[in-house]
């Protein structure tokens, strides 16, 4: 049972990443600022989507302009925290910066 709860975590962590991704996405600006900080290119946020490591460093994209977090949370209807926290689920632990 544990083992399944900790499924039903990442995939919600997953979704939330999903959907700060495509609103990320949505301005040119931020979008660029998304890779260059990151350090993804195009193709590889193509490739890497599905993967928890992407997913996190979209989250802690986020989580690292409180400005950001806070518009995205609005948008996509989930708290500042929630975004946090899937993060945290997600590469398991603090940031490291």
């Amino acid at each position: 049972m544990r083992m399944l709860d900790t499924n039903t975590k990442i995939n919600d962590a997953s979704t939330l990443a999903l959907q700060a991704l495509g609103w990320a996405l949505s301005d040119e600006k931020r979008a660029e600022r998304l890779l260059s900080l990151t350090g993804l290119t195009p193709d590889v946020l193509r490739g890497a989507v599905s993967e928890t490591g992407t997913q996190a460093a979209i989250l802690g994209f986020l989580e690292a302009h409180e400005p950001d977090l806070i518009a995205c949370s609005v948008a996509i209807d989930a708290s500042p925290e929630a975004l946090v926290a899937a993060r945290r689920e997600l590469d398991g632990g603090e940031m490291e910066w």
